[in-house]
């Protein structure tokens, strides 16, 4: 087992897929059209997954395919061919919940890498070792746990048995995502992948006998969210992450956009690295996650029990930067690049690129594919130039602060 900390990113579709490698992904995880906890991902069909695979390896990182929800009786027969194709693909383990689930992978692939899933709801070491003696290498245990509890855990499980936490993105309601509110209000089966995510909805009370008249539901004055949590952000504490025996760091975020992946995989790519080297993570690198779609952050049950995990004034996300455009080449003192989202000449803009500090440029005057000069960019898929003397690699991203 490397003893050295792994950065696990998601990657809900080719392009994410790409975020996480260009970013500093130690592994990826996906899923494929059936047998995942996220329905509405792009993932991916045999074809990309053998791709994708590939793309991986090549780059030195390894796979990871979900196969994590709870199957009903008629979904039983399909699996034997999904085990069969990740086999095939290359992948190199299978993130399981399902009990019945895990016997079927040691029946057909008995040198396949099980790891067992958060969806296990595991929360001690017994459970751990059980999962262990039952072929698994990797246990992802629960959110609700705090650091002292997975130290005793780490403390009283085999040292090979690798452990995975969420350390990042997403906090769910629900006591390790087992949740039923979708299925009973929009039928949408949350153990299949498919949550409508009703913890995010504001809710009023009506009175049966005055339709049509509703009264707010809050503990304060601030809203009606009553069950909305806050997302979890560990990255201030990679160093105790450590200390605790984590092994694997994952990112929450397969349904997340590929800039999300960008960002966060590379600022957890740089604390990691930081922490590895004992060196003090620069303070750029921290504030990067604000720099994403996210929810007000909060660190979980990693310090005990969460004082100030929910959030009550909006479901909505805090978004307070825009992707602007990506970079095509730097050449002849120009920047030249594809837009994403509208943006003027006289804008100050943030270049992004793997492992380095962002940098701030000045788009004076904007060049069209004419070389004629324009008032902004803003048309989608535009290629344009703007006067620049510092380079950037193909691929980085230009984002904008919004006003």
């Amino acid at each position: 087992m490397n003893l050295e900390l792994e950065v696990l990113a998601p990657a809900g579709d080719r392009e994410r897929l790409l975020s996480a490698l260009n970013y500093g992904a130690d592994a990826v995880y996906l899923g494929r059209k059936q047998f995942g906890m996220r329905a509405s991902s792009g993932n991916f069909d045999f074809e990309g997954l053998k791709e994708a695979v590939k793309l991986s390896h090549d780059k030195g990182v390894k796979v990871f395919l979900t196969c994590n929800t709870l199957p009903r009786n008629n979904e039983i027969p399909l699996f034997e061919q999904f085990v069969r194709e990740a086999v095939e693909a290359g992948v190199d383990a299978l993130i399981a919940a399902d009990l019945g689930i895990i016997s079927l992978i040691k029946k057909y692939a008995p040198d396949m890498v099980i790891h067992a899933s958060t969806q296990t709801g595991i929360v001690n070491y017994v459970t751990a070792n059980e999962l262990y003696n039952m072929g698994c290498k990797r246990v992802v245990l629960a959110r609700e746990l705090s650091l002292d509890e997975i130290a005793e855990i780490r403390a009283r499980t085999p040292k090979d048995l690798e452990i995975e936490c969420f350390v990042h993105g997403a906090m769910c309601v629900s006591f390790s995502g087992r949740c039923l509110l979708s299925s009973y209000l929009v039928n949408r089966d949350a153990n299949r992948g498919e949550c409508a995510q009703p913890c995010r909805w504001g809710y009023h009370l009506q009175e049966e006998k005055r339709p049509n008249e509703f009264y707010p539901v809050f503990e304060d004055e601030q809203g009606t969210y009553i069950l909305n949590a806050k997302d979890m952000s560990m990255i201030e504490h990679i160093d105790k992450l450590r200390e605790a025996g984590i092994y694997s760091l994952k990112i929450e975020g397969r349904a997340k956009s590929a800039y999300y992946v960008s960002v966060v995989t590379n600022a957890y790519r740089m604390a990691v690295d930081c922490c590895l080297k004992g060196e003090p993570v620069p303070q750029w690198v921290y504030d990067e996650v604000f720099k994403v779609s996210h929810r007000k952050y909060c660190t979980g049950f990693f310090f005990g029990h969460p004082k100030d995990s929910q959030y009550y004034e909006t479901g909505g996300y805090i978004r307070e930067y825009d992707v602007v455009a990506v970079v095509d080449e730097c050449r002849d003192g120009r920047l030249y690049a594809t837009q994403r989202n509208k943006f003027l000449a006289g804008d100050t803009l943030e270049v992004f690129s793997p492992g380095k500090e962002p940098q701030i440029i000045k788009a004076d005057v904007i060049y069209n594919e004419k070389d004629e000069s324009v008032e902004s960019a803003n048309h989608a898929m535009m290629k344009f130039s703007i006067p620049c003397e510092k380079e950037f690699p193909k691929d980085a991203i230009i984002r904008m602060q919004k006003q």
